[in-house]
């Protein structure tokens, strides 16, 4: 976490004020951000909208630093900007969409205003901006704060006040819309909590405040429960009714022209819900949450070029309200496969082919599990990075992380079947650790080109057959290349065979490869298992 500036008082509102702001805005939620975490009902119980908020944060604060900008709009310009392409969530999205619609009010009122008319304006209009970015906007959220911040804001600009009152207003209306959220939204109201995002942008007005007045907020008003007296601290993790919604959160950036991008919001709004598209002039960044992430992905390839693409599985993480001792956070590439280490207790990161998670979207994974102690399964080779940069992030912040460095989804599996959350940490480490590299893993594939191998050469549509990652068998059928993987793997012995299916895998492929296994190999069992949409035609796992 950066180090907190000293406040001091300004009377303008100025570059080095939004400077000031932003740095105060990063501690207030670095400070808050458990406390939002654990509150987190809304749209998703997933805890998560304090770390997303202060990952956004971070980044708009990094960015408004690199670019030293002296003017007060080309400031806020920047410091929207790097909300942007930092946007953590549906709070982080929507709190970058606030930051713009200030740098848009900025630019676009009369220079004759007065510092406390011209902050006004700049907060109605964020709060204009952010309603229209969400697709089916909802009473009692962060949205309603937003609303009532402009027009406390607007009242006290009216009556000529200072930008230091004109913040305080924002700052107090904010607090007081917080504080009736519950009564707006059911599943707050059943909960016993305020709106997480909203609590959030309270913070970051606080900071506003803060900056211009050099005064510092009351502690209880961004402590989440704390600013709505009438409401109860919720129950221990479990007393929240899971809500029913899609699986997935997809988040990406996309490069884009308008006119497309209106069409892309059509067509998301179509697949899920909690849709939110900000930016603008060729950048936008995309949130929504659905059943089939490769549609939603598909979507913004119609629409322009998207990148930084991140999906995540919610799988129980709805359920986690409260810390646990330890969690296990796998990678893996297919929905059936998330599904399968989901139940297994796992929180998972989706990682189809060509969108393999940056440090950025493992460390977040990390802290959605809200744990001590974190087994990190990379999932492939081409995660390790990420995966040990996640992990020193995570370490910086007192969760203790060790990194098994699985080379295949099967290899994970069998990591998860010896997980004990109830032994030592170090024993569970080895005994995972020792279980993934126990298993021999293969996967089948279909060349799309005439090319050299280690097994000879293959022409476009042969099937391979990689042992370890090493192109052992090449034929022309999936069943008998699998034979022939599976004779090789067995040939030095073996207790279990683990079949994952991609979801273009003949139906009595699992049949035909169990019986084979069986009339071969009497003491080997089989298990099956579906892999999912992006997941390989078959992956093989012999322990």
């Amino acid at each position: 976490m950066p180090l907190e500036p000293q406040p001091q008082p300004f009377d303008e509102f100025d570059a080095e004020a939004v400077r000031t702001w932003s740095s105060l805005a990063v501690a207030a939620l670095g400070r808050a951000r458990a406390d939002i975490d654990a509150i987190n009902v809304y749209p998703v119980a997933d805890a998560d909208t304090g770390t997303n908020l202060y990952l956004t944060a971070e980044s708009a604060d990094r960015a408004l630093g690199v670019a030293g900008a002296a003017g007060l709009v080309p400031a806020v310009q920047a410091w929207a900007h790097g909300a942007l392409i930092g946007a953590r969530g549906n709070s982080g999205t929507i709190l970058a969409q606030l930051l713009r619609g200030v740098a848009d009010g900025l630019g676009d009122t009369p220079g004759d205003r007065g510092p406390g008319r011209l902050l006004a304006h700049a907060l109605t209009r964020a709060a204009q901006e952010a309603y229209q970015a969400v697709a089916h906007p909802v009473e009692g959220t962060m949205l309603t704060v937003a609303a009532a911040a402009a027009r406390a804001a607007e009242a006290a600009g009216a009556a000529a006040g200072t930008a230091a009152e004109v913040a305080r207003a924002a700052y107090d209306g904010a607090r007081a819309a917080l504080a009736d959220t519950p009564r707006q939204l059911a599943e707050l109201g059943r909960a016993g909590v305020v709106d997480a995002g909203g609590c959030g942008l309270v913070a970051v007005l606080g900071a506003l405040w803060q900056a211009l007045s050099g005064q510092e907020p009351e502690a209880a008003a961004v402590g989440g429960p704390a600013a709505a007296p009438a409401v109860q601290r919720p129950a221990p993790c479990g007393a929240v009714e899971e809500p029913d919604g899609p699986a997935y959160e997809v988040l990406y950036l996309l490069e884009a022209a308008e006119p497309a991008v209106a069409r892309l919001r059509e067509r998301l709004d179509g697949l899920g819900d909690s849709l939110v598209v900000v930016g603008g002039d060729g950048l936008w960044n995309v949130h929504v949450h659905v059943d089939d992430p490769g549609a939603a992905v598909e979507a913004g390839v119609e629409a322009g070029r998207p990148y930084r693409i991140r999906i995540t599985h919610f799988g129980d993480e709805r359920r986690r309200r409260t810390p646990a001792e330890r969690a296990v956070v796998a990678v893996v590439p297919g929905e059936g496969l998330a599904a399968l280490c989901g139940e297994a207790g796992a929180t998972t990161v989706l990682s189809p082919p060509g969108a393999a998670p940056d440090a950025d979207g493992l460390a977040a994974a990390i802290r959605r599990a809200h744990a001590r102690e974190v087994v990190l399964l990379t999932g492939g080779p081409d995660q390790r990075a990420a995966a040990h940069a996640a992990a020193e992030r995570a370490r910086a912040d007192g969760v203790r992380v060790a990194v098994i460095p699985t080379r295949s989804a099967v290899q994970g599996l069998a990591a998860l079947a010896v997980h004990d959350p109830e032994g030592s940490f170090d024993e569970d480490v080895v005994a995972m650790t020792s279980a993934a590299g126990a298993t021999r893993y293969a996967e089948l594939a279909v060349a799309e080109r005439q090319s050299f191998t280690s097994a000879g050469i293959c022409q476009a549509g042969d099937v391979l057959g990689l042992i370890d990652g090493d192109v052992a068998v090449i034929g022309s059928a999936l069943a008998e290349t699998a034979e022939a993987v599976l004779a090789r793997m067995l040939g030095s012995g073996g207790e279990l065979v683990t079949l994952v299916l991609g979801p273009d895998a003949p139906d009595a492929l699992a049949e035909r490869l169990e019986a084979y296994v069986q009339h071969g190999h009497l003491a080997v069992d089989t298990v099956t298992y579906q892999g999912g949409r992006h997941s390989a035609p078959l992956l093989i796992g012999v322990e």
